[in-house]
């Protein structure tokens, strides 16, 4: 039988198991895909642990996932776009990419690319949408100074490459140890913590900052409109919803490119050699608990993947 992530309450990672269920059957319109790797993402352990139930409640037993790449194992009845061992990354709206066996639409897959790699494609779409939604939301373009937040993230890593593709002055705010994977992006970095925003002067053509993407929390939508003076409508968060309604900034993230075509857009940069996403550790879909814990820490360069 294949397996699955499962967990049947909120918590910790202690309630995630990883157990075998009934082999999924795609219908009109669906695709089975024998998933190759699965990327991990914050939402998934926010709502994993409860915080999100009020906006999205689990139903028990939950799976979890949305980020998938692998192989077209099974068609459904009406399905012409795809054929049997194509290689395939898409995205899941049931929770269900931490598997072996996993039902997707047809029309939210779209083909891998042959040098994108199945850890590449398998993590891309929650962090690849949102960095995609979030630089277009604050219109960067060439002659702007933009500054990310958590540069070094899963969706900072993938915004400050396409800012720089979009030709702007790009400020990355990331820890020391990152900084040098930075600068070999086009990237200015700058280290967070105290007198964050006087190092962001320094750096930026006559002290100007045009827009601000926060993909961490913790006050960067206030410094980025009270101390660097950044229009609200160029300021875009995808993880502070209350600092976010306070200044009246943008909030756009994945919903806002959630589709295959983004999605073949992005793995058309990444086969062409402009675009990376740094891959920062690997776990077997057994050790998902020690994936969370990992990815919890906030601290890794780029996604964790899962490989069933």
């Amino acid at each position: 039988m294949p397996r699955a992530v499962r967990f049947d309450r909120y918590g910790g990672v202690d309630v995630l198991n990883v157990v075998d269920v009934e082999r999924p059957v795609p219908g009109p319109g669906q695709v089975l895909v024998g998933v190759k790797a699965a990327g991990i993402n914050p939402g998934e352990a926010s709502i994993r642990e409860g915080f999100m139930h009020e906006r999205w409640p689990a139903t028990f037993p939950s799976g979890e996932g949305s980020d998938l790449a692998g192989v077209v194992e099974e068609l459904g009845p009406g399905v012409d776009r795809f054929e049997i061992d194509d290689e395939v990354l898409g995205f899941t709206d049931e929770r269900a990419s931490h598997a072996e066996l996993v039902v997707v639409p047809a029309d939210h897959l779209t083909r891998k690319p042959p040098n994108v790699s199945w850890d590449a494609a398998g993590a891309l779409f929650v962090a690849g949408t949102t960095a995609y939604a979030a630089v277009r939301a604050v219109g960067a373009s060439s002659g702007d100074t933009v500054v990310v937040s958590g540069a070094a993230g899963g969706v900072g890593s993938l915004t400050v490459q396409l800012a720089v593709l979009r030709g702007a002055t790009v400020i990355g705010l990331a820890g020391e140890r990152n900084h040098q994977w930075l600068l070999e992006h086009g990237v200015i970095p700058v280290a967070y913590g105290d007198g964050v925003a006087d190092r962001i002067r320094e750096v930026s053509d006559g002290g100007r900052v045009d827009a601000f993407i926060d993909t961490f929390g913790s006050g960067y939508v206030a410094l980025a409109v009270d101390e660097l003076g950044v229009k609200p409508d160029r300021v875009d968060t995808i993880i502070d919803w209350a600092a976010g309604q306070q200044y009246g900034v943008k909030m756009e993230g994945t919903a806002a490119a959630a589709s295959a075509g983004v999605l073949a857009e992005l793995a058309e940069l990444i086969d062409e050699g402009r675009l990376e996403v740094p891959i920062a550790k690997t776990f077997a879909l057994e050790d998902v608990r020690d994936a969370f814990r990992e990815l919890e820490q906030r601290h890794t360069r780029g996604k964790i993947v899962l490989r069933p």
